[in-house]
């Protein structure tokens, strides 16, 4: 039952998300939304220190600062899932890229932080 409305949560999140720009998950819903959808894109906004002690596997590095210089780095037409330390970097650039005309982007609230905090898988070094 609680997959079932983890899953119907999940639609009606994504539904709105290409309504009404940025959507915030936190990292237990962002982790559902990487399960369900093979295509999304992970972009870590931290800094390059930051990535090396620990990011979610798979992740493209651009930190917050290069955003701007580097956003024909992100791939267009799949959804993009934002993740920082704690959350409010990822808000920036979530704001940034839908300003820029990316439509289905996610940002985790809660961040890497939250993320190690369930116990879920991060990557280390690189």
């Amino acid at each position: 039952m609680k997959t079932i409305v983890a899953l119907f949560a999940l639609i009606i999140t994504a539904s709105l998300c290409l309504a009404a720009g940025p959507v915030s998950l936190n990292s237990v819903q962002a982790k559902a939304l990487m399960a369900s959808n093979s295509r999304v894109v992970l972009l870590d906004v931290r800094t390059p220190e930051e990535y090396r002690q620990a990011h979610l596997r798979g992740a493209l590095l651009i930190p917050l600062g290069e955003l701007a210089k580097r956003v024909q780095e992100i791939p267009r037409g799949r959804p993009l899932l934002i993740y920082c330390a704690v959350g409010a970097r990822s808000v920036s650039a979530a704001d940034f890229l839908a300003s820029r005309g990316h439509r289905e982007i996610y940002q985790m609230s809660d961040g890497l932080v939250g993320w190690y905090k369930n116990g879920f898988p991060i990557e280390r070094g690189r």
